[in-house]
């Protein structure tokens, strides 16, 4: 068992103790929250765990504002917004260190039959799926995410009620790599970097990036399952500390028209009896399955962008000259491209720069197994590195609005070929349901530039 988690049998002794008190029950959502219960620990040692327990099945046909929606087969007014069982999984029980008393387990999400049948549509089922297609070319997935998030000294309510206008960042200037810059916040990194080894995540280090404010808590990669979860686990956590301390933080992937947040995505295949399989014998060190892996992920990024940029806001980061990629290319150690290769021998590895700080975890990765076994199992040949400056570069370029991401998802043949038609339906209608939103709104933008002079 990794350090910092719970068995069940520590879990009941400490019910009975009487110093662990309540349970959170959660799944993930399609925005990549966690969504539950809080049980009484008593009622969830004495049924949850061999029961388990259900919600209404809308948590994965609402918006980001948990509006009801249309245009979702599994869930409506139609069907009556029936419920789905959330089953725990053991494997991902442990203690949350800044609530007292307090346990989090994490579950799958099933169908209300007797078979308990998974539903497709769930994040942690659609990786999952890609896994175990993985599985069967005998590989498994190691995963690192690198978060990036702007921390600032008002509280929510206060960002709230000043319409998360006109905040003060926790820094004033650009503090990347400035231990002046992390030092000035400290106590609040210091306290989510302890908190969260102490719910089993394993904490590499904390920098300052570029905004103002702008910071980066590294964890160690881990299998991919295992990664997507503590990612999800670490930014509601991060949120419940920085609220304790009377701070916000934002994950947002553009927050204004300074550098955004991203979310890095490190990968590495390893094969059955444990061994990395990206090294090997080509000139720079690669092998002949990593070649393939990343023809696959040019192929298929413009596709499958939908899944790593899944917000309008998240567009917003792609602009030239800013780390965030405009350019479907690949590079050694070449931060100017989407897919980055970084690392030699046992660590090589690839870098999927695309996603923001908005991502959904399970998603994201789940679309780069996918495009990786399209790489492997079409033989696709790799196009030469990108060398130099890609946002000069004639290669294709990533989708620059949401609009035009989920279109490409939409009319994927790959995409349903991998996750199957009624996945792509369900997260097609989830992008169509932001852009409704979106052209009803009037922005300050719009409002400044017309008020007067239009």
């Amino acid at each position: 068992m990794r350090a910092g988690m719970l068995s069940v049998a520590d879990l009941v002794r400490q019910v009975e103790a009487g110093t662990l008190d309540t349970v959170l029950v959660a799944m993930t959502d399609m925005q990549g929250r966690l969504q539950g219960k809080r049980c009484s620990a008593r009622y969830f040692v004495d049924e949850v765990l061999d029961h388990a327990t259900e919600a209404c099945n809308y948590l994965l046909a609402v918006d980001v504002e948990m509006t009801t929606v249309d245009g979702y087969e599994m869930s409506s007014w139609d069907t009556g917004y029936g419920d789905f069982v959330l089953r725990p999984d053991l494997g991902t029980l442990r203690p949350v260190p800044w609530l007292p008393g307090t346990a989090l387990v994490l579950c799958d999400v099933e169908h209300v039959d007797p078979h308990g049948k998974p539903v497709a549509a769930s994040p942690r089922q659609v990786l999952r799926t890609q896994l175990d297609r993985l599985a069967r070319h005998g590989l498994h997935a190691y995963v690192g995410t690198e978060l990036e998030f702007l921390v600032f000294d008002d509280t929510y309510e206060q960002a709230y009620r000043a319409g998360y206008r006109d905040l003060t960042p926790a820094n004033q200037y650009n503090v990347d790599y400035s231990m002046l810059g992390t030092a000035r916040i400290e106590p609040l990194l210091r306290r989510i970097r302890n908190e969260m080894s102490g719910a089993g995540l394993y904490v590499e280090s904390a920098k300052g990036e570029c905004n103002p404010g702008q910071h980066e808590i590294a964890f160690r990669y881990d299998e991919a399952l295992v990664t997507c979860d503590n990612h999800s686990i670490y930014k509601t956590g991060a949120k419940e500390i920085a609220a304790q301390e009377g701070r916000s933080i934002s994950f947002m992937a553009k927050y204004n028209e300074r550098e955004g947040n991203s979310c890095h995505i490190h990968l590495s295949l390893r094969n059955a009896a444990g061994d990395p399989v990206f090294a090997g014998d080509d000139p720079d060190g690669g092998s002949a399955l990593l070649r393939h892996f990343l023809a696959g992920q040019l192929d298929c990024l413009r596709e499958l962008t939908y899944l790593l940029a899944p917000n309008i806001n998240s567009y917003k980061r792609f602009q030239d000259g800013s780390f965030a990629p405009t350019a479907v290319a690949w590079g050694r150690d070449n931060r100017t491209c989407a897919l980055r290769v970084v690392g030699h021998g046992p660590s090589l590895r690839m870098e999927n720069r695309v996603p923001g700080g908005d991502v959904n975890p399970y998603l994201a990765v789940a679309a780069l197994i996918a495009a990786g076994l399209h790489g492997i199992e079409q033989r696709l040949p790799l196009e030469p590195e990108l060398r130099g400056n890609a946002y000069r570069s004639e290669r294709p370029r990533v989708p620059r609005t949401l609009r035009d991401a989920a279109q490409l998802f939409g009319d994927s043949e790959i995409a349903k070929a991998a996750f199957g038609e009624d996945v792509v339906r369900h997260y097609r209608n989830a992008a169509q349901v932001e852009l409704d939103a979106y052209d009803a709104a009037v922005t300050d933008w719009e409002r400044i530039r017309g008020f007067e002079r239009l």
